[in-house]
């Protein structure tokens, strides 16, 4: 039996799903989380090499699941984006992964805001500073590691290096190369002005081949640490943001995937590159899909508020308590709650007008009358009006919205979506499948060998069942005035 494998290299953990060529799951896996470093306050790296053999560890587990009649014919991988790893001319790490979290160059980005770099570096990448991101972090180590800087012959972001360790070869895609804010957007090419910037030539990064392309054949010390069937090649993938849009059919513009893990982040489609037309708060990238970009804009740690409420209010009251129980007795109390409009809450995220900047946290209006469930709500009610806020700039834009896809932990609450299609009246779609990073790449792998015609083809065979959650127009009312008193307490 012919089989496809898509992985998803994410920031904690890969992820290992093999599927055949009818769509159907045959295994999954998961690799024992990575470790995170912080040598100095604010500092987040990790360890290439524990990265890579997750990978590893991911590939075989999962080929230890299937009988030796299963032939993987080609895998593709969906990658964190914006982490950054310095490797020398052989392509041997010289320092650790410095990951998208990491914030030691929050005084050179804000510096650079203050100086109009931005200005300058928007219209071309497509996307604003941020400290997470590639380019300011290799012009930090031009001025702040010069032993570093000067041992990196080579800058891979996560994808190209486990391409390079799983084939031998240079090369990245698309959307992970614009992740490292050093593409010219309209080209699809690395710009020698944004690399002059970070103080490096273009030569020095991994030359940018189409999604769905093969790179080349899996290394036979690769295979034989794994498992994979010989011959089994590697297809370019992409972002892992990109990936899930695809295979859940986010391609097209109206349709919007809001993923909700511990950061929420709001992707659309844009069928032409016309960046004036969309809200300056949007990142552009590349769709993995030819021809299409995706704008995004991240709403911040919505997820972790409520991990932070539950951990405050349901843990060890009765007990100790797995975070199942917890979420269990959270949702059995929110049930009897409704819509309060003296109680808000605000959550530590970026500022509306700078998302650069801080906002509060906490509680307002509170009363001793209100209880833990009360609270919980108001902290549900937050993300949907945070939600709401990024999208009212899309819509007055022009811009469709036809259809939210809803993906990651908060999905799997009954109250969550129902506030969140009640506070926007946008129709909220609930996949009833996971890993769907995994399985965009697995459609591309196909259609990359031939196996299927094109990605609507692989995509009608990969469809999984989905229901939708549709506003109620009464409660859209209700909170109506408690948005605007929300954006009033934020101002």
């Amino acid at each position: 039996m012919d089989a496809l494998l898509g992985l998803d290299v994410g920031t904690t953990t890969t992820k290992a799903v093999m599927f055949d060529l009818t769509g159907a799951e045959l295994a999954r896996t998961a690799s024992p989380p990575y470790r995170h470093h912080s040598p100095r306050p604010g500092w987040v790296e990790q360890d290439p090499e524990e990265v890579w053999q997750a990978v590893v560890t991911a590939v075989r587990h999962v080929m230890s699941q299937v009988s030796k009649t299963v032939t993987v014919r080609a895998l593709s991988m969906a990658a964190q984006s914006g982490s950054l790893l310095p490797a020398n001319a052989n392509g041997e790490p010289v320092h650790p992964i410095i990951t998208w979290m990491d914030g030691r160059t929050e005084q050179l980005v804000r510096q650079w805001r203050d100086e109009g770099v931005q200005d300058q570096v928007r219209p071309i990448s497509g996307w604003s500073l941020y400290p997470g991101l590639c380019l300011p972090a290799i012009a930090w180590l031009c001025q702040h590691d010069p032993d570093t800087f000067a041992a990196a012959r080579r800058y891979f972001s996560v994808n190209d290096f486990i391409t390079y360790r799983l084939t031998g070869r240079f090369a990245t895609n698309p959307s992970n190369g614009g992740g490292m804010q050093l593409v010219d957007i309209h080209s699809g090419q690395w710009s020698g002005e944004l690399c002059a910037l970070a103080g490096i030539s273009p030569v020095q990064l991994s030359p940018i081949l189409p999604t769905g392309a093969v790179i080349g054949k899996i290394l036979p010390e690769v295979r034989r640490a794994t498992g994979l069937s010989d011959g089994a090649v590697l297809v370019n993938g992409g972002h892992d943001q990109g990936c899930t849009a695809l295979a859940l059919g986010v391609n097209a513009p109206g349709k919007l995937l809001l993923a909700c893990g511990t950061a929420w982040v709001v992707t659309g489609v844009m069928a032409s590159l016309e960046m004036d037309r969309a809200p300056a708060v949007l990142d552009w990238n590349f769709h993995p899909l030819a021809g299409r970009y995706t704008i995004s804009q991240s709403l911040g740690g919505l997820g972790a508020s409520l991990e932070w409420w539950l951990n405050q209010a349901w843990r060890g009251v009765d007990g100790p308590s797995s975070r199942q129980v917890m979420f269990a007795a959270l949702d059995a109390e929110l049930a009897q709650t409704e819509p309060d409009g003296r109680l808000l809450f605000l959550p530590l995220t970026g500022g509306h007008d700078d998302p650069a900047t801080t906002q509060r946290g906490g509680f307002v209006g509170l009363q001793i009358s209100h209880s833990r469930a009360n609270m919980a709500r108001a902290i549900l009610e937050s993300a949907a009006f945070e939600l709401r806020w990024a999208l009212d700039p899309i819509r007055k834009a022009g811009l469709p919205i036809e259809r939210l896809w809803m993906v990651g932990g908060a999905a799997q609450s009954p109250h969550w979506p129902r506030i969140l299609a009640d506070v926007t009246g946008i129709p909220i779609r609930l996949p009833q499948y996971d890993n769907w990073p995994a399985l965009g790449t697995a459609v591309l792998a196909g259609v990359g060998i031939g196996a299927f015609e094109d990605i609507e083809d692989g995509l009608t065979r990969f469809q999984k069942p989905a229901r939708d959650v549709l506003p109620d127009a009464r409660m859209q009312t209700r909170y109506e005035a408690m948005f605007e008193r929300y954006q009033t307490e934020n101002n």
